[in-house]
């Protein structure tokens, strides 16, 4: 288990994290989400182990994390992290012995994630001549060579297309198979609704809301009705706990209070003709997304 508990971190005078506090079981995908400046990354680097903590602290399973333990652990930053002039094959032993890995298992788990992500033909390839897209796939290559315990991704979604993006989570979900810890981070929260399990919500370096996602957005009790036909805005606005009614596309987007407001908005909607959809699901984690942050800034 990886636990970060009551952490702190300044740079100089600025508070970058303050007193944060989660813990990822094995098998676990976790996101760490925020806006831009929030302190994600420099949350990532005392991971690493690569910034010191103020205070608190930081342990993977009961230990501290140090070069003892690093062997362990992968991490794919958001920015490029590779060596352009070299080739696959050389980026990865570079990165493999790093991790403490022979050259010959390097090479038999470089062809096995080649073949995985459809890339085995660059395996001879420098770096900078290959695609945006191929590159991250080789710089996510390079963070899991060694079947880390623990995986710490940083916005690894980023210029991939949705074939690829598919790809990613796959393999993700292949490692959480094996017991591997994941923590990422996106501001794509429908990836985050793909396939993750629990996470933080962190503003100004501070957790404003975490825990499992099942778990938050059923304590967010709002909801949203997808209708798709002959119905009149007006009406809907006029009943009792309806927040709004927004057209997007062929539908009406009808949010709630709660879920006690549904059989209201179902009576007057069993009054319409030509109802071919109404759908009740609940708030996107987008939508909770704006909404807390939204409020913490308002504090």
């Amino acid at each position: 288990m990886l636990r970060v508990k009551n952490v702190t971190k300044y740079y100089g005078d600025f508070k970058a994290v303050d007193n944060l506090s989660f813990s990822v079981e094995e098998g676990c995908v976790f996101g760490l989400l925020g806006v831009n400046g929030a302190g994600k990354t420099t949350t990532f680097r005392m991971i690493m182990g690569l910034l010191e903590v103020n205070a608190g602290n930081i342990t993977l399973y009961n230990k501290k994390i140090d070069y003892q333990v690093t062997d362990n652990i992968g991490f794919m930053t958001e920015e490029r992290s590779l060596l352009t002039k070299l080739t696959v094959k050389e980026q990865a032993i570079f990165y493999g012995i790093l991790k403490g890995m022979s050259e010959e298992k390097i090479l038999l788990m470089l062809d096995y994630w080649l073949k995985r992500f459809n890339i085995l033909e660059y395996k001879n390839r420098k770096i900078k001549e290959l695609s945006k897209g191929n590159q991250q796939k080789i710089q996510f290559i390079t963070a899991i060579i060694n079947d880390p315990k623990l995986l710490i991704l940083d916005e690894p979604f980023s210029g991939l297309d949705p074939i690829n993006i598919e790809l990613f989570i796959d393999v993700i979900k292949e490692l959480k198979s094996r017991g591997a810890i994941i923590i990422f981070s996106t501001h794509r929260m429908d990836h985050v609704e793909l396939f993750c399990e629990k996470l933080v919500i962190m503003v100004r370096g501070k957790s404003i809301l975490e825990g499992y996602l099942k778990d938050i957005k059923k304590a967010y009790r709002k909801m949203n009705i997808i209708i798709n036909g002959n119905v009149n805005k007006e009406e809907l606005l006029k009943i009792s706990g309806v927040i709004s009614v927004e057209i997007v596309v062929d539908d009406i987007v009808v949010k709630i209070q709660d879920e006690s407001i549904i059989d209201n908005v179902f009576k007057y909607i069993s009054k319409c003709s030509d109802i071919q959809k109404f759908i009740v699901e609940e708030a996107t984690l987008n939508e909770i997304f704006i909404a807390k942050v939204g409020e913490s800034y308002e504090k």
